[in-house]
């Protein structure tokens, strides 16, 4: 077991420092750090009986605390997993992606994946309409939602078939003022159909966040992450969830 623990120990200062390298402007590489020293302490109190002499009352509480914690994780997982492989259906009224971190060579990579997950769609579907969200954040050159929009377009989209909503700074943002976007454009119609564009593991939350907000009809479009950052995103997506479960139906 303390072969066990030292190799966790490791694994999370090499991740850690990989996903401090990207400078994706997060401090989730925190977490990595945070795991190292759990498995370093495993690591140290498993060895010569200490963790024994450590008084019993301490030793329940410790436990029950990481049982909490990995149950909470493991539902977590379940419910973005859940979504993963989304795709939508055809001919939804419109499709909104969500931002990310814009670059000063355009989106990020993530930002870029949920940007051609929706040029994709609305290659296949013309009668589709698409709202960007993102507002400008304090290291971004320009708002998430102008930048995914002048994407699309150089890609060929038909510039009045996607909106920019500029205002958003965060997840619950991106959906409430996207979908007020909509509802104003589409006062008095029927129920519309509308897909949420996001990466695999955040699209649970996103789907669930606009359901609690609207009775139009949501689904789910995910686009792609780099599989060597998905464990990253999928911890940090565990803390989104358990933030935003207040403001999620779970329908």
């Amino acid at each position: 077991m303390r072969v066990i623990n030292m190799a966790l120990t490791l694994i999370c200062l090499i991740y850690a420092a990989s996903i401090y390298m990207i400078g994706s402007g997060t401090f989730s590489f925190m977490i990595w750090l945070c795991g190292a020293l759990f498995f370093g302490a495993a690591f140290y109190l498993s060895g010569n009986g200490r963790w024994y002499r450590i008084p019993s009352t301490i030793r329940i509480i410790c436990c029950v605390a990481i049982s909490l914690i990995l149950i909470v994780t493991a539902v977590c997982l379940a419910l973005m997993l859940s979504c993963f492989n989304d795709k939508g259906i055809k001919d939804l009224d419109y499709i909104v992606v969500l931002g990310a971190q814009m670059r000063d060579d355009g989106p990020s990579t993530i930002f870029r994946y949920r940007l051609d997950a929706a040029y994709e769609y609305l290659t296949e579907n013309p009668g589709t309409i698409c709202v960007v969200s993102g507002g400008k954040g304090v290291n971004e050159d320009a708002s998430e939602g102008e930048g995914g929009r002048n994407y699309l377009i150089s890609r060929g989209v038909v510039p009045s078939r996607v909106i920019a909503e500029n205002r958003a700074m965060d997840t619950s943002e991106n959906i409430a003022y996207s979908l007020e976007l909509i509802e104003q454009s589409e006062s008095g119609s029927d129920k519309l159909k509308i897909g949420i564009v996001t990466n695999n593991f955040h699209l649970f939350r996103g789907i669930h966040l606009a359901r609690k907000i609207t009775d139009n009809d949501i689904y789910g479009i995910a686009a792609y992450t780099l599989p060597w950052y998905l464990p990253n995103n999928m911890a940090r997506e565990c803390f989104g969830i358990v933030r935003d479960l207040r403001k999620m139906s779970l329908k």
